[in-house]
C-alpha cells in the first residue's frame, strides 16, 4: 500500500504526491497529503498439463486462503493482518495487551548516513502507534531502509520513510487504527479552514486512508499545512533536526520530466542504517 500526504492547496494528497492516491499505489505524499501506497498479489493458474487433482487442491487452497478472513489481534489496538497488501520485510503482528501502554515516552534513535536523527515517542498521545512503531524497531524492520520521499511544497515540508522496498508501496502487512490529533491550530495558508499546522518537529504516521496506518511515518523539517488525518506520536529533538536540515538543504532528485522538483528522492540519499530503542528513557 501506498503512504501519501497531501500538498498544495486543492490538490489531492499525495502518497507520494499525498492522500489522493488510491491504496494500489504506493506510499506517497503530495504538497498537501502524505499517502501509503498498496501492492496486491494474484495467484497465477495452473499450466494446461497440470494434474487435475493437484490443479483442484491448488484451487482449492487458492480459495481458502483468499476467503479466510484476516487475522486479527484481540487487544484494543486490533493490528490486522492485510493479505493483499504482504509485508515488505516479514514481520509478526504487534504485541496487543488488554491494557496497552498509555504513559509516559521512549526515545528511539534513527542511525542515518546524515547524522542521528532522535525521536521521542509519546504513548499517552497515540499508544497503538507507539506500541507498533517500537514493535517494528525490535523486529529491525527499519534497519537498512532508505527514506524515499522528501517534499519541499511551501506548505508541505517533510521527509519520509518505513517502507523496506524504497518504493513508497511497502509496509508490515498490517494495519491499525487513527489516532488523530484533535488540538492543532488552523493552517493561516489555508482559506477553507479544514488544513491544520504539523509544526516543525512533529512525527506522524503516513496513511492510505482512514484506519491504514502501518510502517511508513513522516518527519516534518518546516510547518506544513494538511488536513488533520495523520496520527502524530512524537517529536524530533535538535540533533535529530539538524541532520533533517542538511537533507532538505540538497533538495529534491531532478529527473528528466522535472528538473526542479519539490517533491520525490531525496537528492541526498538518506539510508537509516539502525533505528535503535532507549531503555534509559
Amino acid at each position: 500500500m501506498s503512504s501519501e500526504l497531501e500538498p498544495r492547496p486543492g490538490v489531492a494528497a499525495p502518497r507520494r504526491p499525498v492522500r489522493a492516491l488510491s491504496r494500489l499505489a504506493g506510499v506517497t505524499v503530495l504538497a498537501g497529503a502524505l499517502v501509503v501506497g498498496a501492492s496486491a498479489t494474484a495467484l497465477a493458474a495452473p499450466g494446461p498439463s497440470a494434474d487435475a487433482v493437484t490443479a483442484s487442491a491448488t484451487a482449492a487452497t487458492a480459495f481458502d486462503a483468499a476467503t479466510r478472513p484476516p487475522r486479527t489481534t484481540h487487544g484494543p489496538c486490533a493490528y490486522t493482518q492485510t493479505p493483499d497488501e504482504p509485508a515488505a520485510r516479514p514481520v509478526p503482528l504487534p504485541p496487543d495487551p488488554r491494557r496497552t501502554p498509555a504513559r509516559g515516552s521512549v526515545r528511539v534513535t534513527l542511525a542515518t548516513n546524515h547524522g542521528p536523527i532522535g525521536l521521542t515517542l509519546d504513548r499517552a498521545t497515540a499508544p497503538c502507534t507507539v506500541q507498533s512503531f517500537l514493535h517494528l524497531v525490535g523486529k529491525r524492520f527499519y534497519d537498512r531502509t532508505s527514506c524515499h520521499r522528501l517534499t519541499a511544497y511551501p506548505t508541505l515540508s517533510v521527509l519520509q520513510c518505513g517502507d523496506p522496498s524504497g518504493t513508497g508501496e511497502g509496509g508490515p502487512g498490517y494495519r491499525y487504527r487513527d489516532e488523530l490529533p484533535t488540538d492543532l491550530p488552523p493552517a493561516p495558508t489555508d482559506p477553507t479552514g479544514e488544513r491544520r499546522v504539523y509544526a516543525r518537529g512533529v512525527l506522524a504516521m503516513a496513511n492510505a486512508g482512514p484506519d491504514t496506518n502501518g510502517s511508513q511515518f513522516f518527519l516534518v523539517y518546516a510547518n506544513s499545512a494538511l488536513r488533520p488525518n495523520y496520527t502524530i506520536f512524537g517529536e524530533i529533538d535538535g540533533a535529530g533536526l539538524a541532520t533533517l536540515d542538511r537533507i532538505a538543504a540538497g533538495g529534491v532528485a531532478p529527473t528528466a520530466e522535472d528538473p526542479a522538483p519539490v517533491d520525490g528522492a531525496p537528492a541526498l540519499p538518506v539510508d537509516i542504517r539502525k533505528a535503535v530503542r532507549s531503555h534509559h528513557h
